[in-house]
């Protein structure tokens, strides 16, 4: 069996606030010293970006790609950026390559049912031939693709779902971030209550969802609308640093069954003897987990923003209601009530650099921080095998402070206290707590 850390949402550097350093080498170098073994393109819809994907990119087996030149490693710049190159091969957990599938995500803005909606999708293709159709029938409907690797759209979301379908019925469309206020599918500020709202009758074809860093499956699975839908969780990094900061896990008979059908397959269909479980981010973490008002500074559960009639108990405006509030709002079940066994587990991750950071008491851009990242990946390996697999006392063997080795062993065992985030603040996890934390019930906003 041939087990696989996937991550399906990424850009480039020609989306807009991305890091100029998300070029196609230096995605394949971080994936490697991350670990990640199949990473989605990003901005396949952008021309220049797909330029690239054509002159770089070989396919080596049905729907997925390679480096033409796995040698390859641009320069990288210094400061907050990964400075990886590329493993030679038979280095770094046994792989001497990256894997790629063709994934974006589009922006649709366009009024349905007299509301204003804001809706992010991830749009996957089989094939070259088959993004070149669908950018062509978007450039048809006046979409300006050069502006952004993530393009800005007056087309609903129904209206993508049907263009991806008349091009190839292999092409894949899964909602992004689906809790997030601001563009959403469950979003508090333009999203719907349910996927049938958004796309109707094509609505069987949405398969997949993804959670968010917001969310996590278990506040997803509390609503039982969702349970024939598989929740899968990806990075949506805008920098090296930030690839598979969550990410899926999945496992293929041999190499030959690694194809872009086989992954569709074992997603669509939840299956989970392939689906092993997601990688996830606490969802505290997450710059949408509370409600708040960033510019006061103020934090609230859902049952004190309703005391507050949504409204920021200092000036007034209007909250933000974040990722925790529309759950409840939209569940029919307690954490409880979810059927046990039933669903894709999940497990719980924290960067390594935030872990060596919070041991050395400074900031995560800190040189000492990325000295001792980099002197761990070279005695150790991939990034999650350090945090996931590989044995504590090997681990304090390696470390030149042993706190690192204690704050991935809290970080296994989920030990860690939480500081949630609100309104585009990320949220605070530390690891160096010994209290197991258990996320405070919230049943019903009545």
């Amino acid at each position: 069996m041939l087990k696989q850390i996937v991550d399906l949402h990424v850009h480039s550097k020609y989306s807009r606030a991305c890091s100029p350093q998300l070029d196609l080498p230096n995605i394949a170098a971080a994936c490697n010293k991350k670990g990640i073994d199949i990473i989605a393109t990003g901005d396949f819809t952008h021309p220049a970006w797909f330029k690239r994907l054509e002159e770089n990119l070989e396919e080596t087996s049905e729907g997925v790609y390679e480096l033409r030149d796995p040698t390859l490693a641009l320069p990288f710049a210094k400061g907050r950026e990964i400075v990886a190159p590329l493993l030679s091969k038979g280095g770094g957990r046994g792989r001497s390559h990256v894997r790629f599938v063709l994934g974006t995500e589009i922006s649709c803005i366009y009024s349905h049912k007299d509301k204003t909606r804001r809706l992010h999708l991830l749009i996957f293709a089989p094939n070259l031939e088959a993004v070149r159709k669908f950018n062509a029938e978007l450039e048809k409907r006046g979409v300006n693709l050069k502006a952004d690797g993530r393009p800005i759209m007056g087309l609903s979301g129904k209206e993508i779902v049907q263009i991806c379908l008349d091009i190839d019925k292999n092409m894949w469309v899964v909602p992004a971030h689906a809790w997030t206020p601001w563009f959403a599918v469950f979003g508090s500020k333009s999203g719907y209550d349910s996927l049938e709202e958004c796309f109707e009758e094509l609505t069987p074809h949405i398969t997949a969802i993804e959670t968010g860093l917001s969310s996590d499956p278990t506040m997803n699975r509390r609503l039982s609308r969702l349970d024939n839908i598989t929740l899968i969780s990806n990075s949506d990094a805008h920098s090296l640093e930030k690839l598979g900061r969550e990410a899926n896990i999945l496992q293929f008979n041999d190499e030959e069954s690694l194809t872009y059908a086989e992954l569709k397959r074992i997603i669509t269909t939840g299956d989970r003897k392939k689906f092993l479980n997601t990688i996830e981010f606490y969802p505290e973490e997450g710059k949408y987990y509370a409600d708040g008002h960033a510019d006061c500074k103020i934090s609230l559960t859902p049952e004190e923003a309703i005391t507050n009639k949504l409204k920021c108990p200092k000036c007034q405006r209007p909250l933000t209601v974040g990722v925790l509030h529309r759950v409840v709002a939209l569940a029919d079940r307690d954490e409880k009530e979810i059927p046990k066994n039933k669903f894709i587990p999940h497990q719980y991750a924290v960067p390594l650099l935030e872990i060596i950071a919070g041991a050395f008491r400074v900031g995560v851009a800190s040189k000492k921080v990325r000295a001792e990242y980099e002197s761990l990946i070279k005695k150790l390996g991939a990034e999650f095998d350090i945090l996931l697999n590989i044995p504590i006392d090997k681990i304090e063997g390696a470390v030149s402070n042993k706190n690192i080795a204690f704050g991935i062993q809290n970080m296994r065992a989920g030990k860690v206290a939480v500081k949630p985030g609100y309104d585009g603040i990320f949220g605070v996890v530390d690891v160096f707590s010994d209290k197991k934390y258990h996320r405070p019930v919230q049943t019903s906003l009545l």
